[in-house]
């Protein structure tokens, strides 16, 4: 792709191909007053939602040590952007955003990271806690199953929350994921978004990437970089590859891959999610059923025993029968039981290998984390253990994206 100009800044940049995604805002003042103007400071104060809980510290003490002679080097700091060439469209299935001027600096990162978004208005939708009606918030995804709107390339969720399941019936999946394969479609979000995922696989057959979605990481004050980085690379890398090398962000008290035998390669098509989400579709016709699966969970803030409560669910629901493997992510901020501390995540999970007798791999880097790694859901995996006493994934089968396509330091500039 053809850079543009050193001398040509980012707003001036996304005029010329034609986007007004309120580039002006942290071009023409300082950080500073931005935050003063606006809301981004919700980021740290009542109006959190779990995509947004491990990000609002990072992001406040993040604030706090850049200093407005800082701000403003990094507002000059702005690098070459790219012609915005990938389609893609938003959906906003859950949360409404709550700040304007966030979702527009998302929206200029994307811009200049090569992303061609096509329906930005959509962040500014409200009804309730959500971002829109139910009816328009299907329509970012029916309006494609009908043809009414052509598929994109990337359908980049904007924030997580809750209201997905409420959409659900309003969608004709297997449409939507016949018109996505056709054209290569990625849909990509996580947390609340995980209700889309399980339906666009359970109905549509339709591989998704479980990805950092606008509001929630490109909008930050300062995006995580190494997220941003795995976000390029898991939409460019058709054989991605994910190294882990212990359980630690599963928890510190689990080895890496827990099981009665020898751990040996194994071979299915990893799905799941949010494990919230994913135990509230227990029953229903959109919970993926797939013979010979690698079931991934993670969440945040729950309790030792509200985990193990959602695990029981899956289980006794039989989720888990004809299962391969189960994949824990972060389980952030559990926290400590307050009848007895030793009843932790790592005694939660010891309870589900008693009780499923799968082998269980822990510490996978996803989930309500900064540094996450990006990978398809609903994709051909192969899990084998490493020389190291941890555990290596290769993923296949799923749409990418070409590499030249995108600028990825634009993702946090």
């Amino acid at each position: 792709m053809t850079k543009i100009s050193s001398e040509l800044n980012r707003r001036q940049f996304l005029r010329h191909v034609g986007i007004g995604a309120g580039a002006g805002l942290l071009a023409t003042q300082n950080i500073t007053g931005a935050l003063a103007a606006n809301a981004i400071e919700q980021d740290v104060g009542t109006q959190l939602t779990k995509d947004d809980l491990p990000f609002a510290l990072m992001d406040e003490n993040t604030a706090a040590q850049i200093l407005p002679s800082e701000r403003s080097e990094t507002q000059q700091a702005n690098q070459n952007c790219i012609t915005a060439s990938i389609e893609t469209r938003l959906f906003a299935s859950s949360n409404v955003g709550g700040s304007d001027e966030r979702n527009e600096l998302a929206l200029e990162r994307l811009a200049c990271a090569g992303f061609k978004v096509d329906n930005p208005a959509i962040t500014k939708r409200q009804y309730l806690r959500f971002a829109g009606t139910d009816s328009q918030r299907a329509s970012d995804l029916q309006n494609i199953a009908t043809g009414a709107i052509k598929a994109p390339k990337l359908l980049l969720g904007v924030r997580g929350g809750y209201g997905a399941v409420r959409v659900l019936p309003m969608v004709d999946w297997s449409t939507l994921g016949r018109i996505m394969k056709e054209r290569g479609t990625i849909l990509a979000g996580f947390s609340d978004v995980t209700a889309i995922q399980c339906a666009l696989l359970a109905k549509g057959s339709m591989s998704s990437l479980a990805a950092p979605m606008l509001y929630s990481e490109f909008g930050k004050i300062k995006p995580d970089e190494v997220s941003c980085r795995q976000f390029a690379k898991a939409l460019t890398n058709p054989n991605l590859i994910i190294n882990i090398a212990d359980a630690s962000l599963t928890s510190a008290n689990l080895p890496s891959i827990l099981t009665n035998s020898e751990p040996k390669t194994l071979t299915g098509t990893m799905w799941g999610g949010n494990l919230s989400v994913v135990s509230a579709l227990t029953g229903s016709e959109y919970l993926p059923r797939i013979a010979g699966g690698i079931v991934f969970l993670e969440d945040v803030g729950e309790q030792a025993y509200r985990i193990e409560r959602m695990l029981y669910d899956l289980y006794l629901a039989g989720v888990f029968k004809g299962q391969q493997a189960i994949v824990f992510g972060a389980l952030s901020g559990s926290g400590e039981d307050s009848y007895d501390k030793r009843y932790d995540v790592a005694t939660v999970i010891r309870q589900l290998h008693q009780l499923t007798g799968l082998p269980i791999y822990s510490g996978m880097r996803f989930g309500h984390i900064g540094q996450k790694y990006s990978f398809p859901l609903g994709a051909r995996c192969q899990i084998s253990p490493n020389t190291v006493g941890g555990y290596q994934l290769v993923f296949n089968d799923y749409p990418t994206i070409k590499a030249d396509a995108i600028h990825v330091e634009g993702l946090w500039q």
